[in-house]
């Protein structure tokens, strides 16, 4: 059994976090540290506090998940690791590579696991996208775009100065920055053009990072709060044919809606949700098909967790990714216009 406390009872920690540690049984939340009166139901059995210290103090505790502002998890962190505690970190893992290099230093020190939340590896859009790649269909790949939209004006016009933790590129292309990471790996090169379209000291709302790879590939991850109509999660191009998923994982979208993961549908894609795929095949047949999505499902990333901490498997976030993701989004911060 892997006892559980999370820092912070925000949205992060009530809608992305303890809906998905709940389904995997051998974990179990035993402590929330919240400090301010919080909009989020009570978790009955769990014990809510208002200091670290109650979570350090307490021997039973395993596992101490920060789900707090970024700008806080470099220190809580290191306390964690301090007290002897392992330690979840919610992305992005820390403002520099070598704040995170001391961290996995710390907790090598101590035998203790650190590791950074990326649990968008189980976006349905995301297994959909590398099932098809997989499948050989497609040839050779020339080009992958990903598309992170919003149309939310009344963000970046509310918000009248620039902070680089806050920053969209820096808490945003976390997610899909990984994505890229974990399956085509470190890129030979890259460009960024990051934007801050209601001028100069305004927040940053716009980023295109395009990532180069020897295989004559090209993966871009663009993202805008300015798109009144958004642009389709995924586009892979092949030397056969192309794919297009329109909509990104629903997981988001019902838990948004408080429909949480114990209904069987949870996340789960309709046919109009369904990709698509062109292709001719080595006859020179034209091919077009719908492509039934994958399954997401965050706990995954748990249950991956829990064989860590529990039978010591190897951790599903290498620190060499981590380290990467924090070295390419202080890169594209420096390209800010």
């Amino acid at each position: 059994m892997i006892n559980i406390a999370y820092i912070g009872n925000g949205k992060s920690a009530n809608r992305y976090h303890i809906p998905f540690a709940q389904k995997v049984p051998g974990l179990v939340i035993k402590k929330i540290v919240s400090k301010s009166e919080s909009k989020w139901e009570k978790i009955e059995g769990v014990e809510y506090v208002n200091e670290t210290r109650d979570v350090y103090e307490d021997d039973a505790i395993d596992l101490v998940v920060l789900s707090t502002p970024p700008h806080t998890h470099y220190e809580l962190a290191k306390e964690a690791l301090t007290h002897g505690k392992h330690v979840l970190v919610e992305k992005p893992f820390s403002e520099t590579v070598e704040e995170a290099k001391e961290l996995f230093d710390l907790a090598e020190k101590k035998g203790l696991m650190i590791q950074c939340f990326q649990n968008r590896r189980f976006d349905s859009d995301f297994l959909t996208v590398q099932k098809v790649i997989e499948e050989g269909k497609l040839g050779d790949l020339f080009e992958v775009e990903m598309h992170f939209d919003y149309f939310r004006p009344e963000v970046p016009k509310k918000t009248l100065a620039y902070s680089k933790p806050n920053s969209f590129v820096y808490t945003h292309a976390c997610h899909t920055l990984d994505q890229v990471i974990s399956y085509f790996g470190k890129p030979d090169d890259y460009q960024f053009d990051v934007r801050q379209l209601l001028g100069k000291g305004r927040m940053n709302d716009y980023f295109d990072l395009d990532l180069f790879y020897d295989t004559n590939l090209k993966v871009s991850v663009k993202s805008s709060y300015f798109r009144a109509k958004t642009r389709p999660s995924f586009v892979v191009y092949g030397k056969n044919g192309y794919f297009i998923k329109e909509t990104k994982d629903r997981q988001e979208e019902h838990l948004k809606q408080f429909y949480m993961p114990t209904n069987n549908d949870f996340g789960i894609d309709l046919k109009e949700h369904y990709g698509t795929l062109i292709y001719y095949d080595k006859k020179g047949v034209y091919h077009e098909e719908k492509v039934i999505s994958e399954v997401g499902d965050y706990s995954l990333f748990y249950q991956r967790l829990y064989e860590t901490l529990a039978h010591d498997a190897p951790k599903l976030v290498k620190n060499e990714e981590t380290l990467l993701q924090i070295e390419l989004l202080n890169e594209a911060v420096s390209h800010l216009k």
